[in-house]
């Protein structure tokens, strides 16, 4: 698609909308992507963006909602203490999700946008000693900038807060939550949503490898390097006007399969 095209798919999908709008078409649009994908856990894990302003605020979906049933206008606010700001629907937020998302925002401000999951292929990763292995070039997106905290049962205890972020850093976007699940962070919707869709495969991929019983083909690690770095590259020369190339693409495949996200 040419440029102008992708112009006016945005402005047609962002009719005058403040950025806080905007954040909330995205985060929706997130939702009901990963359930388009089959990568949702029925009613539970979550996607929290933040509210641009100074108010450290952020959305999240309302607790009972299957994330295809989520919309923009529906989406809870919440602040870091867990007092909820603004609640439409009036069904409240996951508490697990207040503590991992609550925890993230309040420490990372450069995340704008942190999504979990629990899919078959990532709990599966995510309880192995091993985590990611370099085994492909997809996996090799992740050959750098992955964390790992260590399970504690669910998470409802809020001092678990501090050392989940001591165990994500300062920079890293990808995290392994041991024996739980995945979750990945963006600086903005389109990122966070990209990174875990493609993880999630990686994921699928590692596991029928290891399924196979047959000899790994290894990648020299000099290759690993070189394809970590090309991926960050590409990253950069995708973005248009703002968004990502591969954000507008998903964007347009909600128009077909499920435009009520915008609502």
């Amino acid at each position: 698609m040419s440029s102008q095209t992708d112009y006016d798919f945005v402005r047609d999908t962002y009719p005058n909308l403040s950025e806080q709008e905007r954040v909330r078409v995205d985060l929706a649009a997130a939702y009901h992507l990963i359930e388009h994908f089959q990568m949702s856990d029925s009613i539970y894990t979550h996607i929290s963006a933040r509210v641009p302003g100074d108010k450290e605020y952020f959305l999240i979906n309302p607790y009972g909602t299957r994330f295809g049933e989520v919309k923009a206008s529906e989406l809870v606010t919440i602040d870091l203490d867990g007092t909820i700001i603004d609640d439409p629907c009036d069904m409240g937020a996951n508490p697990a999700g207040f503590t991992i998302h609550s925890a993230i925002h309040g420490a990372r401000h450069d995340v704008k946008c942190a999504l979990h999951t629990h899919t078959v292929a990532g709990v599966a990763v995510s309880s192995m000693q091993t985590g990611i292995l370099p085994l492909n070039q997809w996996s090799l997106q992740f050959y750098h900038g992955v964390s790992r905290h260590k399970y504690e049962g669910i998470a409802l205890n809020l001092e678990e807060r501090e050392r989940l972020v001591k165990d994500v850093g300062p920079e890293n976007k990808t995290l392994i939550l041991d024996n739980h699940g995945l979750m990945t962070m963006g600086e903005n919707v389109g990122e966070a949503f990209t990174l875990m869709y493609n993880l999630e495969r990686v994921c699928k991929v590692q596991m029928s490898v290891l399924a196979s019983g047959q000899p790994v083909q290894p990648i020299d690690s000099e290759v690993c390097e070189l394809t970590y770095q090309q991926y960050k590259h590409f990253a950069e020369i995708s973005q248009r006007g703002g968004f990502h190339a591969e954000w507008l693409a998903y964007l347009r495949l909600l128009e077909k399969v499920s435009p009520t996200y915008k609502e």
